[in-house]
């Protein structure tokens, strides 16, 4: 009787400990600018106001539950950062995916990559070590491209990307490179999938009256 009260009481501090991890990771994993998960694009909108930032609305026609905000400066970086863009997805008005875009035509690719492996390095120390994905480079037309990328996903379904990306002109001798990092929670988006899905008629027990 003892040992089984042990054992219960074991598992019950162990479900304990993996609930307050499971949370304390989509908590460090919430996007940045001060939004949250399932944020409406209201919020999204009245900060780039705040700010006299621009917002482009894109509507998929074929996604219609899909709406995709993309805020930028007309000149210059958003607030307080190094970021050229801003883009976040909604599906039936709720957040789940933020992406930050790093482009600066002026700032050279060796610099590009540079702020890069910064960021990388920062995101490291603060989330963990980040995993390594496909590393592609291709010349095609005397053009070469190069784009390698990294994730953390420290619950199933929650996820962070970043993914950096390099053309060279090997004719005019011109590289240009450009970085992003996204914020992604996948466990929302299914779920908002799931309430669009049309309820399955019950099925009738028995003929009807004759």
């Amino acid at each position: 009787m003892r040992s089984h009260l042990i054992r219960r009481f074991a598992i019950g501090i162990t479900s304990l400990w993996l609930t307050s991890t499971s949370a304390e990771a989509q908590a460090l994993l919430d996007p940045p600018f001060g939004l949250r998960w399932g944020d409406t694009p209201e919020k999204l909108i009245d900060w780039a106001s705040r700010h006299s930032l621009d917002v482009n609305i894109l509507l998929p026609g074929d996604q219609p539950a899909l709406r995709i905000l993309k805020i930028s400066p007309k000149t210059g970086n958003l607030p307080g950062t190094a970021a050229q863009s801003v883009e976040g997805r909604f599906h039936s008005g709720r957040l789940f995916e933020v992406t930050v875009n790093y482009r600066d035509p002026a700032t050279s690719a060796d610099e590009m990559e540079a702020r890069f492996n910064k960021l990388k390095k920062a995101l490291t120390a603060e989330y963990g070590a980040l995993t390594a994905n496909r590393q592609d480079r291709a010349v095609k037309d005397q053009f070469a491209t190069r784009s390698l990328s990294f994730h953390r996903e420290p619950v199933k379904g929650l996820f962070l990307l970043l993914a950096y990306s390099e053309i060279e002109d090997q004719v005019r001798h011109r590289r240009e490179a450009t970085f992003s990092l996204l914020y992604r929670n996948d466990n929302l988006r299914q779920d908002l999938e799931k309430l669009l899905v049309p309820a399955k008629p019950l099925s009738g027990g028995g003929g009807g009256d004759k």
